[in-house]
């Protein structure tokens, strides 16, 4: 397993070393902002001189027409390399998705392997998850359901999980962190969206999350312009995820 630093904690104590490798960005659900936080990490180390690749294992939803994760990651970041290892048209879980439009689902070691060949040409590479942490993304070979979860120990991988700023995000956020913890997988976590006027119960949450945070986007981030969203990014991060962000106190203040 690879070694990484501890998340951020209260009162602006600096990580300095950040996370390279394999990362996995996982949710809490699904629609809390895990590609825009893909971005933004993709954005922040490129700016750090870091190569950067992103891979969506399992990417759902593609008969709409509309850009895939992978395509928004590059829109708003322009990672080094872009790939997406299997797409399927109904919006489901990946395994289902698969299932139903008859399609041979992803195999695990088949991830495992592309992943580890994008680990060997660049410094970074980030794996985007679907949905939540065990949401089944494909099959073992044998024949048995495989998750982000199952994908981030078979890669010796830390995970970043992201999470809603709003009612209920707690307890989602303790699930996800103590099923990783079971599995001996490193990980922090990152606020998808603050709100512009955040309210007692957001204050409330960021209290309790602030040691295990990483970093916190703007809501609204991924309608950004590309060039403010990629000068913006650091700012939005702790050092571990190549940002500049130490010290949540004073962010607290400037959000406020």
């Amino acid at each position: 397993m690879r070694a990484v630093s501890a998340p951020a904690k209260a009162g602006g104590a600096a990580v300095t070393t950040p996370w390279k490798g394999a990362v996995l960005v996982t949710g809490t659900d699904t629609e809390v902002g895990k590609t825009v936080v893909t971005a933004a990490i993709t954005a922040a180390a490129q700016a750090a001189g870091m190569r950067v690749a992103v891979v969506k294992p399992g990417q759902t939803g593609t008969a709409t027409g509309e850009p895939g994760d992978v395509d928004s990651v590059t829109r708003l970041a322009a990672p080094l390399t872009g790939r997406t290892l299997a797409s399927y048209p109904d919006p489901l879980a990946p395994l289902a998705a698969a299932r139903v439009a008859e399609l041979p689902p992803l195999e695990l070691y088949t991830a495992v392997d592309a992943v580890r060949a994008e680990v060997d040409k660049h410094d970074l590479v980030l794996v985007e998850g679907a949905g939540g942490l065990l949401v089944p993304m494909g099959l073992r070979p044998s024949g048995e359901p495989w998750t982000v979860a199952d994908l981030a120990v078979s890669l010796g991988a830390p995970a970043v999980v992201v999470a809603r700023a709003g009612l209920g995000t707690l307890n989602h956020t303790a699930l996800t962190l103590e099923a990783l913890e079971r599995r001996a997988v490193p990980a922090g976590v990152v606020i998808g969206a603050w709100p512009g006027e955040p309210e007692l119960v957001h204050w409330a949450n960021l209290t309790e999350l602030v040691p295990n945070l990483l970093g916190a986007l703007p809501a609204g981030a991924g309608s950004m312009d590309p060039g403010v969203f990629r000068r913006s990014a650091p700012g939005w991060l702790t050092p571990a995820l190549y940002g500049v962000l130490d010290d949540w106190r004073a962010w607290a203040e400037d959000a406020g």
